[in-house]
């Protein structure tokens, strides 16, 4: 079974992930609200994947942070803007991301191809 990290400031993006998460036999061993928390706690939890909100991140932060404390998770970046935002997370270290406009067919499909990444 994947482990999946959850970090976004929003409960109810983090409500909606995990349900789908548990439809794709996918367990959630921990989320986060803040980006501190997430680098304290995810390292605990040995995920599989890390699931992030792009702006979680702080400006003088980068994913090199979140690799050094989950050096075998594949980390996907969740992202409200389609545009050179995609291209930035990519290049700041994430192995994929996912819009947070997708529909939730989309999203289920993004997951399970970043489930294999590395499984």
């Amino acid at each position: 079974m994947t482990r999946v990290f959850l970090a976004d400031s929003h409960l109810e993006v983090r409500s909606a992930l995990r349900l789908l998460l548990f439809d794709l036999n996918m367990q959630v061993v921990g989320d986060a609200a803040d980006w501190p928390t997430t680098l304290t706690q995810a390292a605990g939890t040995n995920p599989d994947m890390v699931v992030v909100d792009w702006d979680l991140i702080p400006t003088n932060a980068s994913l090199l942070e979140l690799r050094v404390t989950c050096p075998t998770a594949v980390v996907i970046v969740l992202i409200s803007h389609l545009d050179a935002r995609q291209q930035a997370a990519l290049s700041a270290g994430a192995d994929s991301f996912i819009s947070k406009s997708e529909t939730p067919d989309r999203v289920v499909e993004r997951l399970r191809a970043a489930a294999n990444i590395r499984l």
